[in-house]
């Protein structure tokens, strides 16, 4: 037996969990790669489930009626992604896609490149990322293209940061890393009310513009304008709702991102001059397939968490298969799962070829990313400016505080 499971197996209960993050963190790729070959169905006290390979963690994420999100209801209340197979899920997610048109993307690229490259020369050589950059654009973008023009882009910061914290860093399983769980809740909920307040505001205007002619074709105006035709049940009441969830969406996981990118190009001197040369060639695609690599090797998010509701045997026909129980808390590494050779060739290679459909960057199945198209070319577009930098380098490692980028500092030639 390997060393890592010699050590989760000699632990107490109570710190095999703590002693299995810090092992994800620390060592993750050696410990998934033993996970995968010795255990790959790793099982846990109070009914936690890991899981690495490929074909395990595609089941789990794809099999939304078997494996739901049931954790999410607490935090996001009626939201649709809080739903798996519901008539709200198939009705406002279908909406939320139409009007996020993939006609305003390379608008949105090129808005998003002229911010970026604003603020970094606000920087004058020098920038904290995630304070001064990574929040910064996609809050400009959220008021450019969504509708929230005028609003305080300090305050939509608050309020997506402190529902990310509370979604993704604060369940069940978190509290023995989380101080104090309760107030993140209560930060959430109050962050909830001034949103609601803040997008009734917009939503009046919208309203206004959109009964006397207005042709504005931000997304709240494409809402009104689809909840007023009356053709889909989709009140104005969620239009709030969905609208708040734009915002929510769109900053802290893109900050989270464009970060690890970085740290992780940054970090490889030979990726990073051909990333460079990709950056200034102008060739979106070539460029892009660097940061999209780079979020495999270092991704947000190690794991995404599922409950089992069907009696499911996983790492099914090997000598290592466990049949999962209702009520199981199933962790998908699919961090893993991009290093599984049963799913990518050559998986210890950095290779920008692959894309971002190689990867598990932006979720799977059935609650993948609502905003994957507006992610696919904002989060590059913001790396690839940071490298255009001449002698850019990075002053330390990315300071993480619960659980996402606070600080990393970022110099080069002014």
């Amino acid at each position: 037996m390997g060393k890592f499971l010699n050590m989760i197996d000699a632990a107490p209960a109570a710190d095999k969990w703590p002693l299995v993050r810090e092992l994800m963190m620390r060592e993750r790729q050696p410990f998934f790669a033993e996970l995968q070959s010795e255990r790959p169905v790793l099982q846990l006290p109070d009914d936690m489930v890991f899981i690495t390979r490929f074909v395990d963690c595609t089941l789990v994420l794809s099999r939304w009626n078997d494996f739901g999100v049931d954790l999410y209801k607490p935090k996001q209340g009626d939201y649709f992604m809080a739903q798996d197979d519901t008539a709200d899920h198939w009705r406002e997610k279908s909406i939320m896609k139409s009007i996020l048109d993939f006609e305003d993307l390379p608008a949105m690229r090129k808005f998003v490149g002229e911010r970026a490259a604003a603020l970094l020369r606000e920087g004058q050589g020098a920038i904290d990322a995630p304070q001064a950059l990574t929040r910064a654009v996609p809050v400009s973008l959220v008021q450019e293209f969504f509708g929230f023009q005028g609003g305080n882009a300090k305050k939509l910061t608050e309020w997506s940061y402190w529902n990310q914290q509370d979604a993704f860093h604060n369940q069940p399983f978190d509290r023995d890393v989380t101080p104090d769980p309760d107030h993140i809740v209560a930060e959430r909920k109050r962050a909830n009310i001034h949103l609601a307040f803040y997008i009734g505001r917009v939503l009046l205007k919208r309203v206004l513009q959109v009964k006397f002619g207005g042709d504005r074709q931000d997304s709240v105006s494409r809402l009104v304008r689809l909840s007023f035709s009356k053709g889909v049940k989709f009140p104005l009441k969620k239009v709030l709702f969905n609208a708040g969830g734009l915002l929510i969406g769109a900053v802290e996981t893109t900050s989270h991102v464009v970060n690890n990118a970085l740290a992780e190009l940054l970090s490889r001197p030979d990726v990073l001059e051909r990333a460079k040369a990709a950056a200034r060639s102008g060739d979106a695609k070539a460029f892009d397939g660097f940061v999209f690599e780079a979020l495999r090797f270092n991704p947000a998010f190690p794991y995404f968490f599922r409950t089992c509701h069907t009696p499911t045997i996983l790492a099914g026909d090997t000598p290592h298969a466990v049949e999962v129980k209702p009520g199981t808390t199933v962790m998908a590494c699919t961090h893993a799962a991009m290093f599984d050779a049963a799913g990518t060739a050559n998986p210890l290679e950095f290779d920008s070829r692959r894309g971002l459909y190689q990867t598990f960057t932006l979720g799977y199945g059935h609650h993948e990313c609502l905003g994957r198209a507006i992610a696919s070319v904002m989060v590059p577009e913001i790396v690839r400016q940071v490298l255009l930098l001449p002698d850019i380098r990075q002053e330390g490692p990315i300071v993480y505080q619960g659980g996402v980028p606070e600080h990393y500092a970022l110099r080069w030639a002014a």
